[in-house]
């Protein structure tokens, strides 16, 4: 298999940065050694995500001026995206260039971007989202601060919202893998643990990668009181 330069130098930057005890603050740094260059951006492929695309134009969860909340939205593609279809958009990122990148590529948006960090969200967003996205993000986390976000991340879903989670997945007796690690459906069993429903689950193989790359795809909604 192929090694990937951009990914392996985010994985020993993120394992330098382990090895000191911080676990997130390699996300600034990379971003801050990209220099504006989104080619040394792994995530960065400068569209929405295919597969979140695809999940939304096969369900009929549209915007019609509903809050809906990116978990980690990078350079703002997906966000962008979900703002095309009436959502009023709020995105975060734990590191403040990413943020300035977004705001930089779209200058008109309406998307509002802010710094923040899912395992501590902001107050403001508590069970107060329409539809909640995370794609990728629960992935780059070690298992300590996984846990902990998965329960953030519930929290951020109003009674009646959905929480749309897409990530790599393995079965148990697979390894644990490098980072991105891979989550077991058990952990994402935790949503539920934590007073979210699970709607729909989906296990794939994801060809618009390449190789391809084994996911999973879980939709979550908070039942109304």
């Amino acid at each position: 298999m192929p090694t990937d330069p951009k990914r392996t130098y985010a994985r020993e930057l993120a394992a330098s940065h382990l090895a000191r005890g911080d676990a997130t603050g390699w996300f600034e740094e990379l971003y801050r050694r990209a220099e504006g260059d989104s080619t040394k951006v792994p995530w960065a492929d400068l569209r929405p995500n295919p597969n979140i695309v695809e999940w939304l134009e096969a369900h009929p969860i549209k915007g019609g001026g509903q809050t809906a909340l990116v978990v980690g939205c990078g350079l703002g593609d997906d966000a962008e995206f979900l703002a095309t279809l009436g959502f009023e958009v709020t995105a975060f990122d734990i590191s403040p260039l990413a943020i300035d990148w977004c705001q930089r590529r779209f200058p008109n948006s309406r998307v509002r971007y802010e710094i923040g960090n899912l395992i501590a969200p902001a107050p403001h967003w508590r069970r107060a989202c329409d539809f909640v996205l995370e794609a990728y993000t629960l992935q780059v986390l070690p298992q300590d601060l996984r846990t902990k976000a998965i329960a953030a991340l519930a929290e951020t879903v109003k009674p009646g919202g959905t929480l749309l989670v897409v990530c790599r997945g393995r079965n148990p007796e697979d390894p644990k893998g490098q980072m991105p690690w891979p989550l077991l459906r058990a952990e994402l069993s935790d949503l539920e643990r934590v007073g979210l429903s699970l709607a729909a689950f989906e296990e794939f193989w994801d060809r618009h990668d390449d190789p391809p790359v084994w996911r999973f795809r879980g939709q979550y909604t908070r039942p109304v009181a």
